[in-house]
Parts: structure tokens; sequence; C-alpha cells
């Protein structure tokens, strides 16, 4: 189980990385088709500093939880991975309310499944 707790963190880690590539470098290319439907084509070239800005966030989610992998005390281990995941979770939770219910799926649900597996792995040492 604790396996599977490392890979679920890494890849909500990973996932963060790519948006932050998405927002910081390829907002108005890969980010325009990704974000298709979230914001009109015209605002895309207009709203890249704020994006950028955004990225760099999800980039400090991702490297939050990268880390929290690295961590060889096993208490804290769990409570960094904690605190990014729920970093994750409720900001995922806030833009499927507020911007796209999308949002939620993409970002908030990986991270509860990969919250629980991180609890179900502390709980059976």
């Amino acid at each position: 189980m604790k396996i599977a707790s490392i890979i679920a963190v890494l890849v909500i880690a990973a996932e963060h990385f790519y948006i932050l590539y998405l927002e910081m470098f390829a907002w108005e290319t890969r980010g325009k088709k990704t974000f298709k439907g979230a914001l009109p084509a015209e605002l895309f070239t207009p709203t890249k500093v704020m994006a950028a800005n955004q990225g760099l966030y999800n980039g400090f989610l991702a490297a939050g939880l990268v880390w929290s992998q690295t961590i060889l005390d096993k208490a804290w281990s769990y409570n960094v991975a904690m605190f990014f995941l729920g970093c994750v979770i409720v900001a995922g939770v806030y833009g499927g309310v507020t911007a796209s219910k999308r949002i939620f799926f993409v970002q908030a649900l990986p991270a509860i499944l990969a919250t629980t597996l991180v609890i179900i792995a502390d709980t059976l040492g």
C-alpha cells in the first residue's frame, strides 16, 4: 500500500508540473486548446501573465508533493504530503465551484484519492 500511496502522490505532483507548464510556457498554444471553453480565445494573450502566476503556484504544490516523498522521517513525510494534498484539494474544490466543475474532477478528486491512499498506508504502517 505504501508504494501505491507514493505513486499516487507523485502522479498528483506530475499533474501539477504539467499545469505549471501549460500556464507558464504554453498558455497561448497548448493551454488555449486545453482550457478551451474556459476562456474566450481572444483573452489568452492579455491573461498570459496572470496564467503564468497561477502556473507558478501549481509548481509550488508539485514541488511540495515531491519533497514530501524525499523526507526520511515518516511522520514529517506524512504531514508534508497531507498538507500539500490538502492544498490541492482546497484549490480543486474552489475551482470546481467558482470556475468549472471539471476542475473538481481533474484536480480535487485525484488528490482526495491520493490522500486516502496516504492515510491507509500510514495506518497499515
